[in-house]
């Protein structure tokens, strides 16, 4: 079992930077790959970036490549996504998820969530 909390959300006006931090409780972190997914109002939830459990293989979806970074400390249990040159449509709801295998699977955890919104 992991339980995912989620903090760093908040507000910022167009082109600013936010960083997210996910803190994962249980030992088998190290072993889980990670990822952020986001659900803007009215919206699916979507996938934003993963990242392995060594931190070698990373992916982004186009929306966010080369503005956002995911980065993981397996020591401290915790996952980052750092956010830069922020637009109004990221905002969203942004959620931290953990796959036991690969993240080319569903999420098998979900933390509960931090508010992300960008003020045009």
């Amino acid at each position: 079992q992991v339980h995912l909390v989620e903090s760093g959300g908040g507000l910022v006006q167009t082109g600013g930077s936010l960083r997210l931090s996910c803190a994962a409780s249980g030992r088998t972190f190290s072993t889980y790959a990670m990822g952020w997914f986001r659900q803007a109002p009215g919206k699916e939830r979507e996938f934003v970036a993963a990242i392995t459990w060594n931190s070698r293989r990373i992916d982004y979806s186009d929306s966010v490549k080369g503005r956002f970074t995911i980065s993981r400390n397996n020591a401290e249990t915790t996952v980052y996504l750092q956010m830069n040159s922020l637009k109004p449509e990221d905002t969203a709801v942004y959620y931290c998820a953990a796959y036991r295998n690969s993240y080319s699977s569903k999420p098998d955890y979900w933390g509960q969530g931090t508010q992300v919104t960008v003020s045009s």
